[in-house]
């Protein structure tokens, strides 16, 4: 039954407590309002002017994760503060979530490990989707990513689900341009200045290609006689490419090269072997057995 000590009694909470947690609860819907803000305004910062869909995808998908965990953190606290306002001791539940998370935390941490690399490996734009990278010793097209995993598959069709704990560094042979390098053996007995020439003129022509020219993003780069092989001397050059064509622009390349040669008489050594009869000190070598056979009949 209702007395008018338990209603002054209800009235003063209300005022002293309800009011407490009416200003609470209106804080909460400001911060959860401000959390969506600045992920909108982070979806832009991370998109950098840039408005294809992978980089879109990237942007949404980091102010997402950003998003989420900031409301996490206001509600958290938001469910402290009103149980602190409340007068219920959270010293005792804060012990219990402390006990549960460390239990999770040790069940779940390579899923941790997990998440956290796939966010700063989205965060620094390190792979999109369709990029070409070797990865914890795979390489591959990127089919998909995602906070957890990687998904590549091979030039054998092969696909490989890598979890991001596992990546430790990113070779990404497709972001912006791609390179060929070419190493070219020649005989020794080659004019090197005449072989470069030539090269350069290979090169001025696949730039010609209609299909191959608008591929390649600048010259061939002769970077020079590279080194002394036990039957050829190696010319270093390098093409420049758009992402990815690298290399079927050198498969043509060489193949015209090839081609060249063969007409200009430039030779591409195989290996061989040069055999030397040695000389003991006193000038004299040990004799050479040959022997010749005729296999193609008498009076060949």
């Amino acid at each position: 039954m209702l007395t008018p000590e338990i209603i002054q009694k209800a009235i003063a909470w209300l005022i002293a407590t309800g009011l407490k947690l009416l200003l609470i609860i209106g804080i909460i819907l400001l911060l959860l309002r401000l959390c969506r803000v600045l992920s909108r305004r982070l979806e832009k910062v991370f998109l950098k002017g840039r408005e294809d869909e992978e980089s879109l995808k990237r942007a949404r998908t980091l102010s997402n994760l950003i998003n989420q965990f900031l409301k996490a953190v206001v509600l958290v606290i938001a469910v402290m503060t009103i149980l602190g306002a409340l007068d219920i001791q959270i010293a005792p539940i804060l012990a219990t979530a402390g006990v549960a998370g460390l239990a999770v935390g040790f069940a779940a941490q390579s899923l941790i490990k997990d998440v956290i690399n796939g966010f700063f490996i989205i965060l620094w734009d390190q792979l999109r989707v369709g990029d070409v990278i070797s990865v914890a010793g795979k390489s591959g097209v990127v089919e998909s990513t995602s906070l957890k995993m990687t998904v590549l598959r091979d030039l054998e069709g092969n696909v490989h689900y890598i979890p991001n704990g596992l990546i430790e560094v990113v070779t990404n042979m497709t972001r912006d341009f791609s390179r060929y390098v070419f190493d070219v053996g020649v005989s020794y007995f080659e004019d090197v200045d005449r072989v470069v020439e030539t090269m350069k003129r290979v090169d001025e022509e696949l730039r010609a290609d209609p299909e191959f020219g608008k591929e390649i993003l600048a010259p061939l780069e002769i970077l020079g006689l590279d080194r002394f092989a036990d039957s050829a001397v190696i010319i270093k050059a390098r093409t420049t490419t758009r992402p990815g064509k690298q290399w079927a622009v050198g498969r043509e390349f060489n193949r015209r090269l090839k081609m060249t040669f063969d007409r200009q008489g430039i030779s591409i050594p195989f290996p061989h072997l040069t055999m030397f009869v040695g000389q003991n000190k006193a000038g004299k070598s040990a004799p050479l057995p040959i022997r010749i056979e005729n296999l193609g009949g008498a009076g060949n």
